[in-house]
């Protein structure tokens, strides 16, 4: 658990262990709290009026992103996600999301988040660096840079998510097998889980985007944009990588069809082979030997023989015609 409180000055990063200090102090404030303690949070929501069902929302990982207007601060929920590995099998993957709230007001900056994310560390070296951009800019122009960098993990995602398509893409074209399947519906699980994160963080950020915000300044409206054109690009990408697993299980259910037509078209050539000869054999089979109608051929030396050699090149001669229809 952990609550960092950043100033961003022109004489550079202030460090506060108090959130009044902080609050008080002349600069561009940042407050990020990481499952702190509930007086601690209690302190924070009291100090920057944020309102309880917004930390609720951050709180419950279920939640959609979003973008709500407060009296004193705009609230935005993003998620991070990431592909972790499950049961050691090589497609069987989950996609971990973690919410973050951002309540943006007036020269400060309040993030949350359930879990430690290393986007969102106030300590980490780039947001020292940056620091004169900030007081410069405004929090919102830092609340665009740490969304920018959660929607740039998304291509991260969507990149090892191709190179699993392409693997099962492979095997679908070399050695289709049962499991393939089951792969394929893992990819298209993970990009059903991803979409559900990209749809609305794409409405989320185009509300920041038109200028309906008043704790974003115009001059910063077009970084926004800019965030907002990514997930864009994110969701337009999910939508073709569906359509690529789409094609590859439609290849794989086609190639099966095709292997059990292959195999149909094999046993009907031999069962039309054999249904004239057991034709012929039923009729030898008939106990008509004493009768005044009786075949001439059961007393006939070579009458087997000569049945048996018939039967033959009446096989061969249907062979000879199914290769000349290119079924077998």
């Amino acid at each position: 658990m952990s609550l960092h409180a950043m100033v961003y000055t022109a004489n550079g990063v202030e460090r506060h262990n108090d959130l009044d200090t902080a609050f008080e102090a002349p600069g561009e404030t940042w407050i990020h709290a990481d499952d702190v303690e509930p007086t601690e949070m209690k302190a924070l929501r009291d100090r920057f009026e944020i309102h309880q069902l917004a930390v609720e929302d951050v709180v419950h990982e279920e939640t959609r992103p979003k973008t709500e207007e407060y009296d004193t601060h705009t609230f935005v929920l993003m998620k991070t996600a990431r592909l972790s590995q499950r049961d050691d099998v090589e497609f069987h993957k989950e996609v971990r999301t973690h919410a973050v709230g951002f309540f943006l007001g007036e020269n400060w900056l309040v993030t949350m988040s359930t879990t430690d994310i290393d986007i969102v560390d106030p300590t980490a070296s780039q947001w020292t660096k940056n620091g004169q951009r900030f007081v410069q800019r405004g929090t919102d122009f830092l609340a665009y840079r740490i969304m920018d960098a959660i929607v740039d993990d998304y291509f991260d995602l969507l990149d090892e998510i191709e190179d699993d398509i392409e693997a099962v893409e492979e095997r679908v074209l070399d050695e289709p097998d049962p499991q393939m399947l089951e792969d394929l519906n893992n990819v298209r699980r993970d990009l059903l889980a991803f979409r559900k994160i990209a749809w609305p963080a794409r409405e989320a950020m185009s509300y920041l985007s038109r200028g309906d915000i008043p704790e974003v300044a115009d001059e910063n409206e077009k970084y926004f944009r800019d965030v907002y054109d990514h997930l864009v690009q994110v969701v337009d990408l999910i939508e073709t990588y569906r359509d690529l697993t789409g094609g590859a299980r439609d290849i794989y259910l086609n190639a099966i069809s095709q292997s059990t037509n292959e195999v149909m078209k094999t046993l009907t050539v031999v069962a039309t082979i054999f249904i004239p000869l057991t034709f012929v054999v039923g009729v030898y089979g008939m106990n008509f030997a004493d009768t005044p109608f009786a075949m001439p051929e059961l007393y006939w030396t070579y009458g087997y023989p000569a049945v048996m050699i018939g039967m033959g090149i009446l096989a061969g001669l249907m062979l000879v015609h199914f290769r000349q229809q290119d079924w077998v």
